[in-house]
Parts: C-alpha cells; structure tokens; sequence
C-alpha cells in the first residue's frame, strides 16, 4: 500500500490520533480523585496538566526534521511505543515526582505524531482534498477527549483511576500491529527522491512560518485550556457529578470533531467548485477563532449550567472550523520537503499554550476561587490568531524554497 489513494493509512493515521488525545487526556478525567487521593494541590494538579507540553513542545523542534529524513514508519513506531507505555506507568505513580517523570515521557513519544500525519498527508492528498483529510486527523483528535471523558471518566468512577491508565496504555499498543504490516517503508509512492528541503535559517526567516505559528499559539492556548481544566469546571463550578461529567462533558469534544469533518469537507468543496484555494482556507481559520472567543466571553458569567456547556459546545465548534483547514494551510505553503520542520515548528507554538494554559487557569482559579477570568483570558488570547490570519497571512501558494 502507499501513500497516494492509501485510504487504509489514513484510517490509521485517524485512529493514531484518537489515541493520542486518550491517553493526554486522561489525566485531566482523572484529576479530582487523584487530587484527593494523593493529597495534591490545584497548583500541583496545573503543573501536572502543564508538564505534557513541556517536552511535547519542545521535542517537536528535534522531531520534524527527524520525520522530513528518516521513514516515517519507523519514526512514529517508535514515538507511538513510548508515549503507550508512558501511559500505562501512570498508574503505578505513588508520587509527584513520578508523575511528572511519565508526564514528560508521554509527552516525547506523542510528538512525532503531528509532524508524521503531515509529512503522509501533503504527500498523498492534493491542495483540493487536503481540507476533509486533515479534519479526519483532526477529528480524531477530538474524538479522543470526548472517549476520554465520556468512558475515562465513567471507568474511574466504577475501577479507580489507575486501573483505566494500564487498561488504555496496554490496549494502545494494539494498533502497532497493523501499522507495521501496513505501511510501506519507502516513504514516496512513486520512488521520487525530494530534496533535502529548508534548513533552520531558511525556515526561521521566512514571515509565513511565524505568523502560523502565531495562529498556531492562539489556538493552543484555548484548546488545551479546553482539554486539561473543562472537567474541574465543570464539576467544581457547575456542580456536575462525575458520571454527569463524563456524558455530558464530552458533548462539547464530539461537536468539534463533527464540526471539524463538516468543515473540511465544505472547504474542500468550495476550492473544487473553483473558489480561492488561500480565501477559503484563510477564511475558515480567522471566522473559527473569532466565533470561538466571542461564545467564549459570557460562557462562565451564564447562571444556568446548561446554557454555560451550551455556549462551550458552540466554542467548540468553532475550534473545528478552525482546526480543519489550519494544517492544510501549514502543507500548503511548506510543500513536501518542509512539511515536517514546519509543522514541528508550528506546532511547537501551539504546544507552547499547552504548557501556558494548564498553569495559568490554575493560578487564576486559585487565586480568584472563579473559572471566569481563564475563560476571558482565552477569548483575550484568540483576538491575536484572528488578526493572524484574516491580516497578517499572506497569499496562500506554496514557498519556493532555495535550498531544495
């Protein structure tokens, strides 16, 4: 099987990504009986939540050059092996210490992936196609927190929180067998050698790399502040069990990820009816991130419950709208041989607010007794990737690099 039309690798690619969002996520499902359990802090449990991105972010600097020059067969092997195992050591953690040690492991392994599904999808999807193929990477990902939150959180309830991390680790480790009988080793279908692609002056001087990286930065801030702190909000501020939580908690993560495969798909449409390839793909970026804030502002300051997950949910659809085109947009203008480096290096920005966020939500909820000021502090945040991409991102064609 190969890349080009490889439908098959694509499904695994979808379903990679899912488990990649399940096992980062489960830690948040877990926290408030872990925080019980093992006498921890809302500060501690922040820098638990925070300690992920930390080498996740970072390592997606070493990883995309990794993926542009190594089989990526191999390469996300490895990194899908690591962050697997990582998952299952959480739940023989007695300590805060050993948390954070397979937090920062977890995070190693789980960097490859992004940087790997981009390499395989500019390769295989044309620009006209590229919009639905990445909103089914990206619906994985948010698939993952809603089964996460939804089966995560009622498996806790009913086995404890360490049983789910081993059951999710092990299970995990299933999915290597059909990715190592069915990818190809020869990354190119066609035996194309590409060039050896930018290097880091040629990347890092280029102004589209860090506008994206910008938007990029924007979003991961709010979707990470999302995926680590929206169950405590939810049982700490609105009252919710965790049964509630876990079912209608996960609500807002199935939305994005319909949103997301809706939006990919009408993208992809409008571009094959002959609009704007760079107009479509902008438009459906900069109109996500501003929807997203402004359903962002009243959703802590509503009285009912209800109404409150109603307006997250519709954030959450936003993101989608967002997070369908963004990676296109990425492969668009890097082309097969940077692919790689720019989504590493993109998406070491958006894993920056990853790192940001868990810490900040849980300095404010500390120190304010409110999830309402991190919810402002986000939409604040977003206003930024709006004017990155509706202003600052210019035409949408693919670099011509000088080095390849």
């Amino acid at each position: 099987m190969s890349f080009r039309g490889g439908s098959g690798i694509l499904a695994l690619l979808v379903l990679s990504v899912t488990i990649n969002y399940i096992d980062r996520g489960a830690l948040s499902v877990a926290a408030p009986i872990m925080k019980t359990e093992l006498g921890l802090t809302t500060e501690q449990i922040g820098l638990l939540l925070s300690a992920f991105f930390w080498t996740y972010a970072t390592a997606q600097l070493i990883v995309g050059p990794i993926v542009d020059k190594y089989p990526v067969k191999w390469v996300y092997a490895i990194g899908f092996f690591i962050w697997s195992s990582a998952t299952a050591a959480v739940g023989f953690a007695y300590s805060l210490p050993m948390l954070l040690m397979f937090r920062f492991i977890l995070g190693l392994g789980e960097s490859v992936a992004y940087p790997a599904c981009g390499k395989i999808i500019v390769r295989a999807f044309p620009e006209e196609r590229r919009g639905f193929a990445n909103a089914m990477v990206d619906a994985g990902s948010k698939a993952g927190p809603g089964l996460s939150t939804l089966f995560g959180g009622l498996a806790v309830a009913a086995y404890g929180w360490r049983a789910v991390f081993v059951i999710i680790g092990v299970g995990s480790l299933l999915w290597l067998v059909p990715w190592l009988k069915l990818v190809p080793a020869k990354d190119d279908a066609h035996g194309i050698e590409h060039g050896p692609g930018p290097g880091w002056s040629e990347m890092l001087t280029n102004r589209q790399v860090w506008v994206t990286s910008l938007g990029m930065l924007t979003y991961g801030y709010t979707n990470y502040f999302m995926l680590t702190w929206l169950p405590s909000y939810l049982i700490k501020e609105r009252g919710f069990s965790m049964a509630e939580m876990a079912t209608l908690g996960s609500i807002p993560f199935w939305t994005m990820a319909l949103s997301s495969l809706v939006s990919g798909w009408l993208s992809d449409r409008l571009i094959r009816g002959g609009r704007d390839a760079g107009a479509v793909r902008k438009g459906f970026a900069a109109i996500g991130l501003l929807l997203c804030g402004a359903a962002m502002l009243p959703a802590p300051m509503v009285t009912s419950a209800a109404h409150s997950l109603g307006l997250i949910t519709f954030a959450c659809a936003a993101i989608g709208m967002y997070s369908s085109n963004v990676w296109a947009i990425t492969q668009t203008l890097a082309g097969p041989t940077a692919a790689g480096r720019w989504t590493g290096f993109q998406n070491f920005f958006g894993n920056l607010g990853g790192v940001v966020a868990p810490i900040v939500t849980g300095m404010i909820v500390a120190q304010t007794g409110s999830f309402l000021f991190a919810f402002w502090t986000a939409a604040a945040i977003l206003g930024l990737g709006v004017a990155a991409y509706a202003i600052f991102l210019r035409k949408l064609e693919p670099v011509q690099w000088k080095t390849t």
